[in-house]
Parts: C-alpha cells; structure tokens; sequence
C-alpha cells in the first residue's frame, strides 16, 4: 500500500528503488515497515521487507505522522532533504524555508500562513496533500531528527540537546521524543559506542552524484585569508561575533556514505541548528541532480555539460551580506582582484578573532552591516563609486530595506536589490544565486555568459539570454554553474568559473 501524496514517486520507482538501495532517491521517500512500526530510507541496509507490508511515505513527518518510527540503522535524519520543495518561489517552498528558518518555534501557525498570503486551512491542506503531513508536524520532525542526530553523534548534554533542536525545555523534549518514538531521549544513547572528545562532528547527507573537488575548487580560489581556509580535502573558517567565536571544518566524510564530514568548535549556544542550515545552504546538499537533469538535459548545448559533470552544485556562501560586499567589490574586475581588496576591508574592519585561533592562522570576523555602514572605505583599493555601494547595501541591511529573508520571490528580491546605488540587475542575481542559492537566478549581462551561450562565439544580448533560458527553469542557476564552468575548463580545468561581474553596466572582463 502506497499513501497517495502529490510528491511521492511512483509505486514501481519506489519498489526498484527500495530494493536496489538507490541512493539517488535518498530523501525523496520514506519507506514505512508495518510489520515493525518503523521508517528507514530506500538506502536502508537492513533485508527487504515483503512488499506487502510496506507502505511509502514522500516525507519523514508523514510517516512519523502515520506512527511510525525513525530506523536506528538508516538513520532518516541523515537523509538529504527534498530540495525541489524548498527551492523556488512556489508558496509550498517559500513556508518550508522558513520553517527551517524557525518561524513556528515561537509563533503559531497563523503567523506562517500570514507570510506566505494564504488561510491557515490552506496552508494545512497544500502540507498535507504535496507531503502528507501538517506543517506542525513538519516542524517538529524536522527538530526531533536534528535532537536524534545529536544524541547519537555527540557527547552534547541532553538539556543542551533540547534547546540547540528548539524544544525551550527539557521536559517538552522529553514529552515530545517519547511520544514520537517510544523511549526517552537517554535510552538512544545506552547502546552507543561513546564518542570521542573535541570537536562535534556531524554527518551531513547529499543525493548522489556530488562533485565535492568542484565545490572545494571554487571556494578555495575565492577564500578570504584570515577568515577563511581552503586546499583540495576541506573548507574552514571561523564564524560567530565578538563574544562568541568558533570555528568550522567541512570535507568528505566518504564516497560510499554520499555525505560531507562537518566539524565545529565553539558555537554559541543554540546555534548548531542554523550552522548546520547555512552549510547544507552552502555546499547545496539537499539538490536532486536527476531532477535538475531531467530539464536541462534538453538542451543539446547543456545535455554534454551535464554528463561531463552531472555532480556540480551551486556553491553558496556563509552570509548573505558578505557575498553582498564580494559582489560589489568584484564588479568588473578579476576574482584575485576582489579577493585581495576584500582582505583588506575585513582586515581592516573585522572583529579580531581570541588568541587560540589566531595561532590556527585567522585574524578576524567579516565586518557587520553596522559596522561598514559608516566606515572609511579610503585606501584599500576600492573606486568612489564601489566605496559608497558598499556603504549603500551595509546601510540598507543594516535598517532592514533589503535582506536575504527566505519567503521572498526571486524578482522581489531583484527588485529590492536594483533599487540600491551602485547595484544592477548582475550583481542582484549574483547575490541572489551566491547569498540565497536560489536555483533560478540568472545573470543574464554576464559576458562569460552570453559569450557561452552564443552560437559560433557570437554574444548574445542580455534579453536573447534570457529567452533562450526561459526552458531551463527552474534550474536556471544550475545551467550558469556549467556553462561558466566549462567556457574555463580549458584554460583551468581544475578550476571552477570565473563569472564575469558587473553593475549596472555589463562587464568589460
């Protein structure tokens, strides 16, 4: 028996699937046991169940919802997440994301539907139909399987547990793992092998194929030296504020476990969620390539690109506001270019960092929008022009005019952008693409761009761009990471693209 759900895939997909362990649909489905009252992921190792007594389910809330239990050998909460539902601008996507960014931690449900312009009956009932679950209980799952994760990967107390996973108390932790699961949370950990001192370490799920050397490649010839740290196994850098500063290290956990390694030291207190969110943001983990396949694979100049590398990604970036600032200050020069007049600034303005990473090689904290909206930006190689764009954007952040919130469309977001001085329709799609990942922004002046896109070398036009790429939606993005990557391949073909960057004008470069 199959819950009928708008997402779920086909029965036969579904029976294959399960049965041969494909990890590409790791995350796209549940596999519900009746027999056992539990829940695994189609790459659970456990023997098959008898197709009779099987049930699947598009999503893990729907089968916690249904009653049953997440696996301890799979282990659901390691699966990646279904990022066709959270991407875009459709209303389904723009409420999960901010689910994930928290809202109904401290608000009821009618403060979500108020934000994404729909009744809280139909909120409820667009949840239930396209993932077979209310969007309470997509919110709760979702803080259970991060709690259980910790639980079984750290030694982190289980009251810090309860509050780094949202719950505000131990005793609505325990309740609420209880109910769900059937044990109190201490009971998961009996049987654990300990874990060992240092650092805590997370396993962060992908969808294969994942083209982690790529990922590396672009960040390292972007890493800002003092904050950020980057060579062929890992990205590292250091995060927090003033008062609380950690740091952070990304790399392969395995080719056979299809996930990312991450490390972290010194978290504020309840920020594991959000560090958690920002690098599966950042390394686009939650991506289905086959999906994003499907649609630019029609395209004859795309289709080579995408079997060359079908594991590229769209790199993202820590914080919004520093891709902002990259984003101007790289306007129509070389990424070597910017990076070095981006040292400067954070060097210059950056909160130091304590003594104990400073001896690790970092000196400080990119500045705040607080801070560069009033600084002297004379000296560091910046042009009138890029100093004052600069200030411009630290200032609007700053008072709230534009963000990088997560319920907003991309051509609203766009639009917020454009109207700033100094900022054109490239460097808000950059921003849109690097700060938020969006999957569909499309910086159409890109001479890089327009120059791969062109038949026979020819250039085409912004608009001409723009057309030809109305197929590839929604994953307009994806196809600017290949093209930029392949019209650099050959100078570099370790390196990743160089996008061209512009303003308000299009490039010179």
């Amino acid at each position: 028996m199959v819950v009928p759900a708008a997402t779920t895939p086909a029965y036969d997909v579904c029976e294959r699937a399960r049965l041969s362990r494909d990890a590409r649909f790791d995350g796209l489905f549940f596999t519900a046991v009746r027999s056992t009252g539990i829940y695994c992921r189609p790459v659970c190792p456990a023997p098959p169940p008898k197709p009779q007594n099987v049930d699947y389910y598009p999503t893990a809330a729907a089968a916690e919802t249904a009653g049953f239990r997440p696996c301890l050998r799979c282990r659901p909460e390691l699966a990646p997440g279904d990022g066709s539902w959270r991407r875009g601008d459709a209303t389904l996507a723009r409420a999960l994301r901010l689910i994930d960014a928290g809202v109904l931690a401290d608000a009821p449900l009618q403060a979500l539907a108020e934000r994404v312009h729909l009744g809280e009956r139909q909120l409820r009932r667009l949840f239930v139909e396209r993932l077979g679950a209310a969007p309470v209980a997509v919110h709760t799952t979702r803080r259970l399987l991060f709690a259980k994760q910790l639980l079984t990967e750290t030694q982190l107390p289980i009251t810090a547990i309860a509050m780094e996973a949202g719950f505000g108390s131990l005793r609505r932790f325990n309740t609420a793992f209880r109910d769900a699961y059937g044990m109190a949370p201490r009971d998961l950990r009996r049987d654990l092998p300990e874990v060992a001192e240092g650092p805590l370490t997370l396993r962060l799920g992908y969808r294969p194929p994942y083209d982690v050397a790529a990922m590396l490649a672009f960040f390292r010839g972007r890493a800002l030296p003092g904050i950020e740290q980057v060579d062929e196994a890992a990205y590292t850098r250091v995060f927090g504020s003033g008062d609380t500063t950690g740091w952070l290290r990304v790399s392969r956990w395995s080719a056979e476990a299809h996930a990312l390694r991450l490390d972290i030291h010194g978290a504020p207190a309840g920020a594991l969620l959000d560090v958690v969110q920002r690098v599966r943001r950042m390394f686009d983990l939650d991506a289905d390539p086959h999906a994003i396949a499907d649609t630019l694979a029609r395209d004859a100049q795309l289709a080579p690109l995408l079997a060359a590398r079908p594991g590229l990604r769209i790199p993202s970036g820590w914080d919004g506001f520093e891709i902002a600032v990259r984003a101007v200050i790289g306007q129509q020069i070389s990424v070597t270019a910017a990076r070095t007049v981006t040292t400067r600034l954070a060097s210059r303005f950056g909160t130091p960092v304590p003594a104990a990473l400073a001896a690790q090689g970092y000196g400080h904290l990119f500045p705040t929008p607080e801070i560069l909206a009033d600084a002297d930006l004379d000296g560091i190689g910046l042009t009138r022009a890029r100093a004052a764009a600069v200030r411009a954007i630290a200032t609007a952040v700053r008072d709230g005019q534009v963000g990088f919130v997560v319920d907003r469309s991309l051509d609203a977001f766009i639009a917020d952008w454009v109207a700033l001085p100094g900022i054109g329709p490239w460097t808000a799609h950059y921003i849109a693409l690097r700060a938020l990942g969006h999957p569909d922004a499309f910086p159409a002046e890109d001479l890089i761009l327009q120059r791969a896109m062109g038949a026979g070398g020819e250039r085409l036009t912004a608009r001409a761009a723009k057309a030809r790429a109305d197929a590839w939606r929604p994953w307009r993005g994806y196809a600017v990471i290949h093209l930029w990557h392949d019209a650099t391949a050959a100078a570099s073909p370790s390196e990743p693209p160089r996008p061209s960057r512009s303003g308000r004008r299009r490039s010179s470069t």
